[in-house]
């Protein structure tokens, strides 16, 4: 497991594709272990580094993860295959906004995919949380350009920014979960739904 961690991390660096970062997918397994996660569903799922390091937590733990990119999408099943977790985790070959769920509910669900889409994940995914479930969102901080749009000169970034910014706001003035933000790795918050009972 080890060995396959760390050839994942530098097929990563090698072919320039964004994996979580350390202090970040340490910090979520702390969350799962501390918290009792079962089951998690993972939009974006890479190359599968941070499903399997979710996954590897406890022995009944067990992850859905969708990827839209048919190459990261092969290369994340390889890794699954690679470490035994076919029975632990599944991987969906879909863009996540076209995914049609039914009849699942997850204990958690970690945003890792399109950033500028994050509150259209959020909207459609929170349907599929069990009462009092977690959804955990990477990279708020997008390498310190978090809070800096204005003065982004390209375009296409500052937009992208301005998108992050205004999820984090979303989050803040969401009414249906407390959202607490940890200066993790490249940023996370975490999103509690709130109880409707109460």
């Amino acid at each position: 497991m080890k060995q396959l961690i760390l050839e994942m991390e530098s097929y990563a660096a090698e072919h320039n594709v964004p994996i979580i970062e350390k202090d970040s997918i340490a910090f979520i397994m702390k969350f799962i272990k501390a918290h009792n996660i079962k089951n998690i569903l993972e939009i974006g799922s890479a190359i599968g580094y941070s499903t399997i390091l979710m996954a590897s937590v406890a022995p009944d733990v067990t992850v859905t993860t969708i990827e839209r990119d048919e190459v990261r999408y092969m290369e994340c099943l390889k890794n699954v295959k690679k470490c035994n977790f076919e029975q632990k985790i599944n991987v969906v070959f879909q863009d996540a906004l076209e995914v049609n769920l039914s009849n699942v509910s997850y204990d958690m669900i970690f945003i890792d995919a399109a950033k500028a889409q994050n509150t259209k994940f959020f909207e459609k995914f929170k349907y599929f949380l069990k009462p009092n479930g977690v959804i955990i969102t990477d990279n708020l901080k997008f390498h310190g350009y978090t809070g800096k749009a204005d003065e982004i000169e390209s375009k296409n970034l500052r937009s992208l920014v301005s998108k992050i910014e205004e999820y984090i706001e979303f989050l803040k003035e969401n009414k249906e979960f407390d959202t607490n933000f940890y200066d993790v790795g490249d940023g996370l918050s975490v999103s509690v739904k709130k109880d409707e009972k109460k």
